[in-house]
């Protein structure tokens, strides 16, 4: 596809000038002549680059109103600002507003035309970016083999087809991002966009602009999270994190289907697929008062529930060798040789979850050690967890030898369980036990079996 620009001038000679040498640099072009034809081609299509002069038909500065209008709607897209009243202040609340070049009439072609290639460029850059880091999230699977990641797979499967709401439980780093956009690659709105609003990092004052978006004094607009998802699916991740005024605005746009903009009267029908995310026990947040009972009974009409890793220790080995692999591929690396099996990996409690174990091979994969034991020594030194025997030892020595016993053979066995998935038969003929003993075994130590 053409690279298109648009041109914004309301001298007409001026804007010809602009047009021919755009054409003849090879790329397509759109024209305006005043503020209202420039916004009604930006609200019509976004252009890949914008070339504005400051003064327009409406005041003195209208066309940095429109460079703040096109940069509400896609930021990456670069904006070229001319104008024949150049002054320093001008230029600084230009720059500051986003614009990617500032030039004065009469302006040299030449310069024109370099400016215009180093913005397609940055343009196509960051679309390239933004393709590849959608993509590289698009490419990670769910991995593993525990029950909790089969009951997921199949509730993906059944769930991507409806238009259900949902809310994913989860710790921190486990993948609920991850989760929501494979029911968007399933789902009849794979074709419309993924939207994510992060309720940990906003600014409490911004919430509801960041929803709703804002119709401002001069005409522009802002769009919020639910209309640049319209068509697809908007993921509201740690939705426990938003205010209870604004969660009362979001229970009513669920009943209405309807929102208004901040500043606006005007209604906006709502067209998304609404799936959250916590990481918080969000049951204890409504008994604490700080999340709607009601709320959350509209946007829970189906759940998913995540295990942290360190509940789910027989997708370790997959793990590490998926993203191994896939590390390694994406780097352009020689295959990474790590022991799936290294008791530091196993035994580790894993606060970060998936997250952290894909950045610690990450991190491995970087720093290309070119033998097993570097492998170990950077996984031992980035995990820092205390040596096996040493931690039995340092539990053991307080307690009765029997107690120590006790909490020696628990601690073992449950690992293994995890380790085969709570099948008894592999772990009996693993640990050297009949099957019978070991089940004994278990019920004597408390030890509940997994179905």
């Amino acid at each position: 596809m053409s690279t298109e620009i648009l041109i914004i001038d309301d001298n007409t000679d001026i804007r010809n000038i602009i047009n021919d040498l755009i054409i003849e640099a090879g790329y397509k072009t759109r024209l305006a002549a005043n503020y209202n034809q420039a916004l009604n081609e930006i609200d019509k299509k976004l252009p890949d680059v914008a070339i504005i002069d400051v003064k327009l038909d409406k005041g003195d500065n209208d066309g940095l109103e429109l460079l703040t209008h096109i940069k509400n709607k896609n930021k990456n897209i670069p904006v070229i600002i001319i104008t024949g009243h150049a002054n320093v202040e001008m230029a600084i609340k230009a720059l500051k507003a986003g614009a990617f070049e500032f030039i004065e009439k009469p302006f040299n072609q030449e310069r024109l035309i370099n400016f215009v290639n180093r913005a397609v460029e940055n343009f196509n850059l960051k679309n390239k970016n933004k393709e590849f880091a959608s993509k590289l999230f698009y490419s990670f699977d769910l991995i593993g083999n525990s029950e909790n990641i089969k009951n997921l797979k199949d509730q993906i499967k059944k769930i991507s087809i409806s238009e259900s709401r949902i809310f994913i439980n989860g710790p921190t780093g486990s993948g609920k991002e991850l989760i929501a956009r494979k029911i968007h690659k399933e789902s009849k709105r794979k074709k419309g966009p993924f939207v994510t609003l992060n309720g940990a990092l906003l600014d409490i004052e911004k919430y509801e602009l960041e929803l709703f978006g804002e119709e401002k004094d001069n005409g522009s607009i802002s769009y919020g999270a639910l209309e640049k998802s319209s068509g697809g699916i908007l993921l509201i991740d740690e939705v426990s994190e938003i205010p209870l005024a604004t969660q009362s605005k979001i229970l009513r746009v669920l009943i209405d289907q309807k929102f208004k903009r901040i500043n606006s009267s005007h209604d906006i029908n709502v067209n998304v697929r609404i799936i959250c995310s916590s990481s918080k026990d969000i049951k204890k947040e409504i008994e604490n008062g700080n999340f709607r009972e009601d709320l959350y009974h509209r946007l829970n009409v189906f759940e998913m529930n995540i295990e942290p890793l360190r509940n789910r220790v027989s997708d370790i080995p997959l793990l590490v060798k998926y993203f191994s692999d896939k590390i390694s591929t994406n780097y352009n690396l020689k295959k990474l040789d790590i022991d799936v099996d290294n008791d530091y990996l196993i035994n580790y409690e894993w606060p970060g979850n998936i997250r952290e174990l894909r950045n610690l091979i990450e991190r491995i994969a970087i720093l290309s050690p070119n033998n097993p034991d570097k492998i170990s020594n950077i996984i031992k030194e980035s995990l820092k967890t205390p040596d096996i025997e040493t931690r039995k030892s340092e539990n053991s020595l307080s307690i009765p030898l029997k107690e120590a016993r006790e909490i020696f053979e628990k601690e073992y066995l449950t690992t293994q369980l995890n380790k085969f998935n709570g099948n008894i038969s592999k772990t009996a003929d693993f640990i050297g036990m009949e099957r019978s003993a070991l089940h004994r075994k278990l019920k004597s130590l408390g030890i509940k079996e997994l179905n």
